[in-house]
């Protein structure tokens, strides 16, 4: 078990924890393509409680590396960028068509090359084990989470699909601002 603690196997403990939100991503993926939205938000928030404890724990046992970083970005992009953009698409936007499903279609495109923006530039920007106090623009988990929001607001008719393209086009702005946001 002394490999679930050596910082230079890719199959650590804190990247095993990455390695569950993965598989809860894609497997939310695949529920939304079902139309099975209430097990996909499930299965996302499943996947954000791993990315919580992926962090914690590698830092408590020092086993934060490179290769560590890069996974947990993809894991990031998979879960709190991809899968709220086709529950999105899948939920809201399907029922749309001609120039508004064009627009939803670049707002989505948009939001999606915004996130793996963030998600590079923080990991150009990242020094293993270390944790600033703030992030420079939205984190996307959080921006995840207003997506959460946003599709909730739809669903429940407080908002309508032109309002979920500008909030979608919004939060894709913030992911890349200077805005500071404070680390948990």
């Amino acid at each position: 078990m002394k490999f679930l603690f050596t910082p230079t196997n890719h199959f650590n403990l804190a990247n095993l924890f990455t390695f569950v939100n993965i598989a809860a991503g894609m497997s939310a993926t695949y529920f939304i393509t079902q139309n099975n939205f209430f097990i996909a938000i499930i299965l996302a928030w499943v996947g954000g409680a791993f990315d919580i404890f992926d962090g914690k724990i590698a830092r408590k046992y020092n086993l934060s590396n490179e290769f560590g970083i890069q996974l947990d970005s993809f894991a990031d992009f998979l879960s709190f960028v991809l899968v709220p953009v086709f529950l999105i698409f899948q939920a809201i936007y399907s029922t749309l068509d001609g120039m508004l499903l064009a627009i939803s279609a670049i707002a989505s495109i948009y939001y999606v090359i915004s996130g793996l923006r963030r998600l590079i530039q923080f990991n150009i920007d990242a020094d293993a084990g270390k944790v600033s106090k703030y992030f420079i623009g939205v984190p996307t988990p959080l921006g995840a989470i207003l997506l959460w929001l946003v599709y909730l607001a739809a669903i429940n008719s407080l908002i309508t699909a032109p309002l979920v393209i500008v909030a979608m086009v919004a939060i894709g702005y913030l992911l890349n601002s200077k805005l500071k946001v404070r680390h948990p």
